[in-house]
């Protein structure tokens, strides 16, 4: 019996030194969660103590390899096609180098600041779009997913470019090129070349007919071109694999999709500078015409490149930067993109006039030679007097300058009947003058350019290499913009997610695959992502400066960034910027509501264009993309001001509403923490009585960890406490 008794005694001593043991350890795990809850809840003043440093979420939150990838990422979504075939042709259009005057103002009005807030508030967030306007103001929710509507949108319609750009690649390891001549159409008779190509050109004819084999109307659908559609997959294949594990996976694509566009420009650059004639398009392109500056609308016009050139407002922007570490400098990040940005648009305007100025010469050449035949032919039938030619002009090996002052000479001399000789002037600015944009100059005005390059499939396949390359880039971060933030809040399968979205998108994407295809692109291109994307960006500004507060958000930089940014962006985030973007809001309502809504349809009998007005269905399509794209926002809205979604329910979508409520309202600590995770006001729950509850887990109470969107259930309280 002693014995036995001193076993039970030691077996009772055990127990109780490892119930003080547990005591202890529950009483610091519980100490510590209330302390995190503490820092979460109340410290308005520094706001860096949120979700981001308490939760086990953050801490597994993807992250750049290295700043490289970052900038990368940044610059192969802000630099894309419009860069290419879009920023040349405003120049041109809009005064040539005089045009960049009024670019690099606004780039620094708009451009820059707008651009520096959306990496500053994704990089101090740390969320998608959604998650970000969510966390400022959960009235404002629904900016992130207007954002995550464009975007969608967008890629429906820019995927089907790379699309396009992928059909001429596979094309071009031929030679010659299928678009170099006119094909022949045997009959049992005789062989003539095919009308429409005859009467429009060879790479106008290849791209209507043999690559879209387009029809005549929007309403006339034609069924699915096969060649596109099978193209089209493989751009969507090729977008899935890439992002499928977000940026570890399309960070390491960036190093090739962001680089290889530049050295493409500059050997067509060092190529382009070789050619004949490629001199007098770079001066035509930088000539200034400085009266032309001073009207509205080539402002206007700049800063709508300038917005949408930097990716504004689509969600891409904040998407990448909210991988970002807190100390980043997101300052320099901002201004050294968007310059980058500027230099690449200005290097692709060199690359473009210079190859356009060799085309041009060619086809003066051709100009010069055909009406000098007709002056022989005019002298031998005696309509023109020899007595009126320079001795010293041959024609057998007339240039252009001997032509022109021939055309001179026998214009004033043959005032009166000078129509009827059907000569024409050969001025290699006029063909300069003809301004081309958009899929005119990269798959009709390039294209032939190519075609008299030497090697000229080797051209070809580094052009439309490149286009895919700058697609890519942009759709990475479109998809991006559509993938993080929903990710951030519903918490679902970022690989999942990404195979479902990109599906949906090619199914959806087979309306611009058919043979009016075209036509959809033009319209998506038009009303889908201008009005919707300006709205956006407004409100991301109130947001920030007004409801925010501007005063807090420069206190949030200094802290984040370790200096004071500039006075500059206070006033440019609190009143430039603001008024400069509703007149252009406004403006571009102006634009639309003169413009006639149509499309330019391509004419199969007389093989050229012509404008066609948008049918009724036409019209109420055009309509929807705006307002479905604009939807959210006074959706959002309406459910937060009215309580519509039930604290309670612990859904995924309430959760996400009820971010930055906590922030800014004051909160009675000596509430139960459980009360907090309920969505309760503190009066509502009795007094806690830490003896008892503080020391042992209860059976059925939430737990810190167990919030419904796997973080701390204290960062979304009391959304349904009054402002």
């Amino acid at each position: 019996m002693p014995k036995n008794s001193k076993v039970v005694k030691r077996e009772l001593d055990d127990e109780v030194i490892e119930s003080v043991k547990d005591l202890l350890s529950n009483e610091d795990s519980s100490d510590d969660a209330f302390k995190k809850s503490e820092l979460m809840v109340d410290d308005q003043e520094e706001k860096d103590v949120d979700v981001e440093e308490g939760s086990d979420v953050e801490d597994e939150r993807p992250a750049w390899n290295s700043k490289l990838q970052y900038i990368l990422a940044q610059v192969g979504f802000s630099v894309g096609l419009g860069n290419v075939w879009r920023f040349p042709y405003l120049c041109q259009k809009n005064g040539g180098g005089a045009y960049l005057v009024p670019y690099l103002i606004l780039l620094l009005v708009i451009g820059i600041p707008l651009f520096f807030l959306e990496l500053s508030v994704g990089q101090r967030i740390r969320r998608g779009s959604i998650g970000v306007w969510n966390y400022i103001s959960p009235k404002l929710g629904g900016i992130g997913f207007a954002s995550c509507v464009v975007c969608f949108f967008v890629a429906l319609y820019y995927n089907v470019i790379i699309g396009w750009s992928l059909f001429y690649f596979s094309q071009s390891f031929q030679h010659p090129l299928p678009w170099d001549q006119c094909p022949l159409v045997k009959n049992t008779s005789h062989t003539f070349v095919e009308p429409e190509c005859e009467k429009s050109s060879a790479t106008t004819y290849y791209w209507y007919r043999e690559a879209l084999n387009i029809s005549s109307s929007l309403s006339e659908s034609g069924g699915l071109n096969w060649k596109m559609t099978i193209c089209l997959l493989a751009a969507w294949v090729m977008v899935c694999l890439a992002m499928i594990k977000g940026i570890q996976s399309s960070g390491k694509i960036m190093y090739f999709s962001s680089l290889f566009p530049y050295v493409v420009l500059l050997c067509f650059l060092i190529r382009g500078l070789l050619l004949n004639g490629s001199l007098d398009g770079i001066r035509h392109m930088f000539t200034p015409k400085l009266e032309i500056m001073l009207e509205p609308k080539v402002w206007r016009e700049a800063a709508t490149q300038v917005f949408f050139a930097l990716g504004l407002g689509f969600g891409g922007v904040i998407a990448f930067s909210s991988y970002n570490k807190r100390d980043n400098n997101c300052h320099f990040d901002a201004v050294l993109v968007s310059f980058i940005n500027f230099f690449t648009s200005v290097l692709a305007t060199l690359v473009v006039f210079a190859v356009l100025g060799f085309k041009a010469n060619i086809i003066n050449e051709k100009c010069v030679i055909q009406n000098s035949e007709k002056i022989l032919k005019l002298l031998k039938t005696g309509n023109l007097s020899q007595d009126m030619i320079p001795h010293h002009i041959n024609f057998s090996s007339i240039t252009a300058e001997d032509y022109n002052l021939v055309y001179d000479i026998i214009q004033k001399v043959k005032e009166e009947e000078f129509d009827s000789l059907g000569l024409k002037s050969c001025q290699i600015e006029d063909e300069l003058d003809k301004a081309v944009q958009g899929t005119g100059l990269a798959f009709i005005a390039f294209t032939e350019a190519m075609t008299h390059f030497p090697a000229s499939p080797f051209w070809s396949v580094m052009f439309f290499l490149m286009l895919v390359n700058l697609g890519l880039g942009s759709m990475f971060g479109t998809i991006e913009g559509i993938i993080t933030p929903i990710v951030d809040t519903f918490k679902v399968r970022k690989e999942i997610l990404t195979v479902i979205c990109c599906s949906v998108a090619f199914f959806i994407g087979l309306i611009f695959v058919q043979r009016s295809g075209n036509y959809f692109v033009t319209m998506f291109d038009d009303y889908s992502a201008t009005l919707p994307l300006l709205i956006v960006v407004i409100l991301e500004n109130i947001a920030v400066t007004r409801i925010y507060g501007i005063e807090k958000f420069m206190e949030d930089l200094k802290d984040m960034l370790g200096f004071s940014p500039s006075q500059y962006y206070y006033y440019m985030w609190k009143y430039v910027s603001p008024s400069v973007l509703l007149c252009l809001l406004v403006a571009s309502i102006v634009q639309m509501g003169l413009s006639p809504p149509g499309y330019n349809a391509w004419i199969e009998d007389m093989a050229t264009e012509e404008f066609h007005s948008y049918p009724t269905w036409g019209m109420i399509v055009c309509i929807s993309l705006m307002v479905l794209a604009i939807l959210p926002v006074p959706i959002v809205f309406i459910v937060r001001r009215c309580n519509l979604i039930d604290d309670s329910s612990g859904s995924l979508a309430s959760v996400s509403y009820k971010r930055g409520r906590i922030i800014k309202e004051p909160v009675n600590l000596e509430g139960d923490n459980t009360s907090l995770i309920h969505g309760k006001s503190p009066s509502e729950v009795p007094s806690p009585n830490f003896g008892k509850n503080i020391y042992r887990k209860q059976t059925g109470s939430p737990t810190l960890d167990t919030a419904p969107n796997g973080r701390y259930g204290i960062g979304y309280l009391m959304a349904d406490m009054p402002d």
